[in-house]
């Protein structure tokens, strides 16, 4: 794992390129909620990915950034998502962007938070995937052109607020957790990419994570700020 001098960590952190989108979860020009094409017909399940969600547009569900699942008497999960999809500005990230995020992660077991890319049956970049199971482990994925690592840091736990970077490069995709580059993929996106926006809490079902305990009934992750900076 490669880090940063300080000094270039700082800079780093301080994007002075402009800034071409701020989320507002609230906007209805913005933001769809409660569907999405990377879910088969839209939604609002999608138990092939091992999930338990049942998308709905509630807006108690994501609109203030708090993104919420709660238990159903079937077993499946009220979940929220929002999307740049479908939306009246139909918002793209683009190859070069740089997207920064402030999260707080869930603390439940079972939950399974992201904020990632999906456009045409693919074009999927994972800011971020979080399992409390693997409790200091964060999963940065380029599924466009492959590549993954497993984040370990002591600042990642249940609960735990984290500043996310990602510069979608047309050679290399590049994450930076809490001002520290963590992981360069040299695999990059090529030179036209562009997708849109997702961020969701899921629920896993418990093939590769276990699911929720019984005991627990909802369940929250916190998007506290979302920005794209564009040169």
């Amino acid at each position: 794992m490669r880090r940063t001098r300080p000094g270039l960590r700082a800079r780093l952190r301080a994007d002075d390129s402009p800034v071409v989108f701020t989320a507002d979860f609230a906007s209805p020009t913005q933001w769809v909620a409660g569907r999405s094409s990377a879910y088969p017909n839209g939604g609002p399940v999608n138990p092939g990915d091992n999930k338990l969600d049942y998308l709905v547009e509630d807006p108690a569900y994501s609109r203030s950034g708090a993104f919420r699942a709660t238990r159903n008497p079937n077993g499946t999960w009220n979940t929220g998502l929002l999307t740049t999809e479908g939306s009246a500005e139909e918002f793209l990230v683009r190859t070069g962007d740089v997207l920064e995020a402030r999260v707080r992660l869930p603390v439940a077991v079972g939950a399974w938070p992201a904020i990632w890319t999906w456009r045409d049956g693919g074009q999927e970049i994972d800011v971020f995937e979080y399992h409390p199971d693997n409790p200091d482990l964060l999963e940065l994925t380029n599924h466009v052109r492959s590549g993954q690592f497993y984040f370990r840091g002591t600042g990642i736990a249940p609960g735990a607020e984290l500043d996310l970077r990602v510069r979608f490069g047309a050679r290399s995709v590049t994450w930076w957790v809490n001002g520290a580059r963590v992981f360069a993929d040299r695999s990059g996106v090529g030179r036209n990419w562009q997708a849109y926006l997702i961020v969701n809490l899921s629920v896993s079902a418990g093939r590769y994570h276990p699911e929720p305990p019984p005991e627990v009934s909802e369940m929250v992750f916190d998007v506290l700020s979302l920005r794209i900076h564009r040169r």
